[in-house]
């Protein structure tokens, strides 16, 4: 059985706390968004702290590896560059779906996948796909969800275990999210605990969230709460892991915030040292291909057909306005539905921060961007749905005052590329021309 590297306490580093986690005391490791770095471009900032011995492992957030379809080679590759660009000991990304191909659409959020037999089948075999791509071994995290599918034959423990047993693939446990599936989904996050095989633990999450009219809201935005430390507590009675990391995602605090909610972390779980205090059962896990994984029957395309239908239901509910699939609580998926049309603004305001600017303001900007979003899915990346958003507004003659509508046509083609087809270039033209 392949060792799980020591980390220590580290960090989620982000590029608007750069500076100050690089002033961070007692720092062992960090953790980056794979998909926010070039692996021929790293920031300086991950450089200098690789210089000084702080370890760097990428969170993959775009695979989708719970989705109906077998995992993008491309996002696989991209992954595993990654991971070899910056020396980590290992990847992670989540247990989760983010798209669907029929209808093609895109959540811009990690959902939770239905913990059935079925879905377990097509996970395995996705993973082992991914396992036998990636350069390093694969890790993969429990998620919070609002929703909870009907029908689930398994708990989440059995669940993660199966998945273990039958991979050999490790397990980031996120307390956070156990926590937030204990108000949202009733789901005791110390049964979970007992439950799973802690030998497969690679290493931990802890973040901050807040509870909204009894639904909780992982934010990564607030302060940790006592109530995820509790959690972080009970898992620490029962393991040391080798590593626990601070998620800290918008609404950033003072550094001495980050360094006390660092610290008080730190004062739950002791010294880690995972050699000397692992539980005694003795589940394979390995890196790589897993070879003691147990052994399996391939997801058939009839198994995936059934997934990806139910999938693409659920998410067409979600981000396109579809009738709400039967057995699902409708009130929490509409819930759902209003967090992600929120997501998605703030990430677009994000990526294209010129918008809210020309549009008049925050609030003008989420006004207009949830109409948009209501009537108009995600169906590629964040960086196409700016763009979308943009050419939706200018086909309706929006901005309505005439400057900001110009403005808004030079964004526009200043990021369509070098050659748009002839009919957007007659458009834009013509666009141009009634905004004079």
């Amino acid at each position: 059985m392949n060792t799980t590297a020591h980390l220590g306490v580290g960090i989620g580093w982000r590029p608007e706390i750069a500076d100050a986690v690089e002033r961070l005391p007692g720092l062992d490791w960090v953790e980056v968004v794979a998909e926010n770095i070039c692996p021929g471009h790293l920031p300086a900032s991950l450089l200098r702290l690789r210089e000084r011995g702080v370890r760097v492992v990428p969170h993959g957030v775009s695979l989708g590896i719970g989705g109906a379809e077998r995992p993008d080679a491309g996002r696989l590759a991209a992954l595993g560059e990654r991971a070899l660009a910056l020396g980590a000991p290992l990847v992670t990304e989540h247990i989760a779906f983010v798209r669907t191909s029929s209808p093609a659409l895109e959540a811009g959020h990690l959902l939770p996948v239905a913990r059935t037999r079925e879905v377990l089948d097509v996970l395995c075999e996705n993973v082992r796909i991914a396992q036998d791509a990636l350069p390093v071994p694969l890790a993969l995290e429990n998620i919070a969800a609002l929703v909870s599918w009907p029908g689930e034959e398994l708990t989440e423990g059995q669940f993660l275990t199966e998945l273990v047993e039958r991979t050999g693939v490790r397990l980031l446990i996120d307390v956070a999210n156990l926590h937030t599936n204990r108000v949202n989904r009733g789901e005791d996050p110390f049964a979970v605990l007992d439950a799973i095989p802690l030998e497969a633990l690679a290493y931990v999450h802890v973040a901050g969230g807040v509870e909204r009219d009894g639904v909780w809201h992982d934010t990564h935005a607030h302060p940790v709460p006592a109530v995820v430390l509790d959690v972080l507590a009970e898992l620490r009675r029962r393991v040391a892991p080798a590593g626990v990391l601070l998620e800290r995602d918008d609404d950033f605090p003072a550094e001495a915030e980050l360094a006390g909610e660092l610290a008080a972390i730190r004062g739950v779980v002791g010294p880690l040292d995972p050699a000397a205090d692992r539980p005694g059962r003795t589940s394979a896990v390995a890196g790589g291909s897993a070879p003691d994984a147990a052994p399996h029957t391939p997801a058939g395309p009839r198994e995936r057909a059934r997934v990806g239908r139910e999938q693409g239901a659920l998410l067409a509910a979600l981000v396109a306005g579809a009738e709400v699939p039967e057995g699902f609580d409708g009130e929490r998926v509409r819930v759902q539905a209003r967090a992600l049309a929120a997501k998605r603004a703030g990430v677009v305001a994000q990526l294209a921060p010129e918008l809210p600017g020309i549009l008049g303001g925050r609030a003008p900007y989420r006004e207009a961007f949830l109409g948009y979003a209501h009537s108009r899915p995600m169906t590629a990346g964040y960086r196409r749905d700016a763009l979308d958003f943009a050419e939706h507004l200018l086909i309706r003659d929006l901005p309505a005052d005439p400057a900001a509508r110009r403005r808004l046509t030079a964004w526009w083609q200043d990021r369509v590329g070098a050659r748009p087809p002839r009919r957007i270039v007659r458009w834009v033209r013509a666009l141009a021309g009634r905004a004079a």
